[in-house]
């Protein structure tokens, strides 16, 4: 396939993610059944995302042409391990491979098996030719390199099976969010969607936010309640409720809204509906100590960090962990 071609698909993609479309609402549903963290708002949430971000025709091209992409690359053979943490959070490795022209071995997560094949298959049904370079394997084997997605421990087995081939390996990250305490209440609104969207699951999540000393929660805790609708499902509300059962039986200190706790913890990472807090008292010195952390995929503020409510908006360069996937393919 040349580039022309693959262009084509993929600006055609982008239109189908968000057409009203019965077959596309019957994955949804699938993906939904199969994982119940999919719900349809966030399904919504990442088509859009993906469409607007990353195939809007302009987009594209633009970063067709800072990275001088033709037809005269060697296509390889890359195996990909994807995660499953959140709705087709795998698709940006896909697209770098398929953009570039290098042959993909997709080892789906269990846990997000259907959105992407789905997608794989549609471009299929639109260019058989797609069904020579992309395919979706149990198993990966005889690939040039590797690009793999996991928890630390899965990493650690990555890097033993994958360590002497060319090869990305990403593990566990969140994100944090410096709050300066001017704030309006529209940017703690916006702040809500980096910590509720996708149930806070993703690593661009922010799972714990920075305050100045004496900074009063009452707004923030207010401003979050545009989520407290996320208590009505089951998976939930379950660790909710276990969660703010174990502050209390701890008799440790915290703050509800009844749909996320906050809790003082050094911990930047917390787990699903609680929020972690720290004070601070030198921001440029926490700036630089959160820069360092190897653990921070996105830094929230209201001055040099990503602006609130859009961790979960990333561009084309927007590369997890820092890493240039465009970089590392067209190395090869």
């Amino acid at each position: 396939m040349n580039l022309e071609e693959r262009i084509t698909l993929l600006v055609k993609l982008g239109n189908y993610l968000t057409s009203k479309n019965d077959r596309l609402n019957a994955v949804k549903h699938k993906a939904f059944e199969k994982n119940k963290w999919f719900i349809e708002d966030f399904i919504n949430f990442s088509f859009d995302n993906i469409t607007a971000g990353y195939l809007a025709p302009s987009r594209l091209n633009d970063w067709i042409h800072h990275y001088h992409i033709d037809d005269n690359i060697e296509p390889r053979k890359i195996g990909m391990v994807m995660a499953g943490n959140i709705p087709l959070v795998g698709f940006h490795d896909f697209l770098c491979a398929f953009i570039t022209g290098h042959h993909q071995s997709i080892k789906l997560s269990d846990k997000d098996d259907v959105l992407l094949k789905h997608l794989i298959d549609k471009l299929c049904e639109w260019n058989p030719k797609v069904g020579n370079i992309v395919k979706i394997e149990d198993m990966l084997k005889d690939c040039d390199a590797y690009i793999a997605t996991g928890s630390n421990n899965s990493a650690r087995y990555f890097k033993y099976y994958f360590g002497r081939y060319p090869s990305v390996i990403r593990s566990n990250k969140t994100s944090v969010a410096i709050l300066s305490g001017n704030e309006t209440y529209g940017q703690l609104s916006s702040l809500a969607d980096d910590i509720y969207t996708y149930f806070g699951l993703g690593c661009r999540n922010v799972t714990k936010i920075f305050a100045p000393e004496g900074y009063d929660f009452m707004m923030l805790l207010n401003a979050f309640k545009k989520y407290n609708h996320l208590a009505e499902f089951t998976k939930y509300k379950n660790n909710y409720d276990y969660n703010l059962a174990l502050l209390i039986m701890n008799n440790k200190y915290y703050m509800s809204n009844e749909s996320i706790v906050l809790t003082e913890s050094e911990n930047i990472f917390s787990p699903v509906s609680v929020l972690h807090y720290s004070f601070y008292k030198d921001k440029e010195a926490l700036k630089e100590e959160l820069k360092a952390n190897e653990n921070i995929q996105c830094i929230v503020s209201d001055d040099d960090g990503i602006s609130f409510g859009n961790t979960q908006k990333p561009g084309l360069c927007d590369y997890a962990d820092g890493v240039d996937t465009m970089q590392f393919l067209l190395s090869l």
